[in-house]
């Protein structure tokens, strides 16, 4: 009997292998692919699906309905990854799923000479949980890509959705927007609903044949769709069709592309003949929790943790910087993966001419990360003489944040989610010890 999940869980593959759906369908096979029966609404995309796979999910437990949300990556604890109405999944129905599977892991496992990944393991879980335990729709958040991620094993979403098309994960889904279009635009099926935010002209080309091949309704939503803009410090606020002065909880000028996805989405909803009203829709997107983005994690001193590791999300954060706290000093703690373009990411966080700090760390884990001292040296290529840069521990790093007694300063912790934990300790311990 397996007790310690995360040490187990810890095992397995983290990464990927050759892109295949083989190992999903066996393992849906040995359960009678009891997925087909279930409803789906399928989110893919470089940035935004994890906002929209939150507010979409909030607004239909608002309607009332049970809802399984799937998401990675977690910031704490593996559970969050699978949850019903808000509540992850317990460490015992965890246990009692990976004792139950054990034994077609190891049968697969055998008869494949090659090891199911992690992320297959929680995809197979997070199925399993939300069938037997009788959700209305599933909220499925591809981990990469669309065409071999481990969700794309379902077959009849009622509405997919690609949020947003940026140069990430290169090295898997291709150099080019259009091939990592294609990538995402696998998540497409037959006969069914497809909801996009518009890219350029060939990105968008790839999705309108995409569906046109596919019998799929097609809709392309646009940042001119959204009218009367404006924002305060706790809420963005917009009109959408019909819809007047909609409020949104969540700061960053990429939130209302998200909205408007996940308004028409529970319009395509309505259209199946599922209820979702006027109402659920304002107070999920007004009541949205999205941690990990542009999240004040802290007050005194005042902290923000955005965990953006790409271009697109870069410039996402430097545009709220500029909304939110363009009048503050800025310390900006930076961790970032070892297979992520950092160079190109130190290079867009320095361009400001200002005096900000730059506390450069190697995360939690110097295997995964990119050390500290190659990051201090490559912005010492890029920095204006205003800006001060240094190397530290991420401990120390947050120990000196924490000691920090200047006001109208404000620390962005950037660069990855997977820190989240560490730094989420470290503050509730306070002053952190070298």
């Amino acid at each position: 009997m397996m007790k310690n999940v995360e040490e187990y869980l810890n095992n397995f593959l983290k990464g990927t292998k050759n892109p295949s759906l083989y190992a999903m369908k066996f393992f849906m096979s040995e359960y009678n692919n009891f997925e087909k029966e279930m409803k789906f609404i399928h989110i893919a995309g470089t940035n935004g699906k994890g906002s929209c796979t939150e507010m979409i999910s909030n607004i239909l437990v608002k309607q009332g309905y049970k809802v399984g949300k799937f998401l990675s990556p977690h910031l704490i604890k593996y559970n969050e990854r699978i949850s019903i109405n808000g509540r992850n999944i317990s460490d015992e129905d965890l246990i009692s799923l990976i004792n139950e599977l054990e034994p077609k892991i190891k049968k697969y496992n055998k008869l494949n000479n090659i090891d199911i990944t992690l992320f297959e393991l929680e995809t197979i879980m997070g199925l399993l949980y939300f069938y037997r335990n009788n959700v209305d729709f599933v909220v499925l958040e591809t981990g990469l890509g669309g065409l071999y991620d481990c969700t794309n094993i379902i077959t009849k979403p009622l509405v997919s959705i690609i949020t947003s098309i940026g140069y990430d994960h290169v090295q898997i889904l291709g150099n080019s927007l259009e091939e990592i279009a294609i990538q995402k635009a696998g998540i497409i099926k037959e006969n069914s609903n497809t909801i996009i935010f518009e890219n350029n002209k060939e990105v968008n080309e790839i999705f309108i044949n995409t569906c046109k091949t596919k019998k799929n309704k097609l809709y392309i939503l646009k940042k001119s769709d959204i009218k009367n803009y404006n924002y305060d410090q706790n809420f963005q606020h917009f009109d959408f069709e019909n819809y007047k002065n909609i409020s949104i909880n969540l700061k960053g000028i990429c939130q209302p592309h998200n909205a408007i996805i996940s308004i028409k989405c529970m319009e395509l909803l309505n259209g199946l003949g599922v209820k979702v009203s006027e109402d659920s829709i304002r107070k999920g997107l007004s009541t949205v929790i999205h941690r990990g983005r542009f999240e004040e994690i802290n007050k005194d001193p005042l902290i923000i943790y955005d965990g953006g590791h790409n271009e697109q999300a870069i410039n996402n954060l430097k545009h709220s910087i500029k909304m939110y706290y363009n009048e503050f000093e800025k310390i900006y703690v930076i961790s970032i993966l070892k297979r992520k373009d950092y160079e190109k990411i130190i290079q867009m966080i320095l361009e400001e001419d200002d005096n900000s700090r730059f506390i450069f760390t190697s995360g939690n884990n110097e295997e995964r990360y990119t050390s500290k001292d190659i990051l201090y040296n490559v912005a010492e290529k890029y920095k204006n003489k205003n800006q001060k840069i240094y190397a530290k521990t991420l401990k120390t790093a947050i120990k000196d944040i924490m000691n920090l007694k200047e006001k109208k300063t404000v620390t962005f912790i950037i660069g990855s989610f997977y820190i989240y934990g560490d730094v989420d300790n470290f503050i509730k311990c306070g002053k952190v010890k070298n």
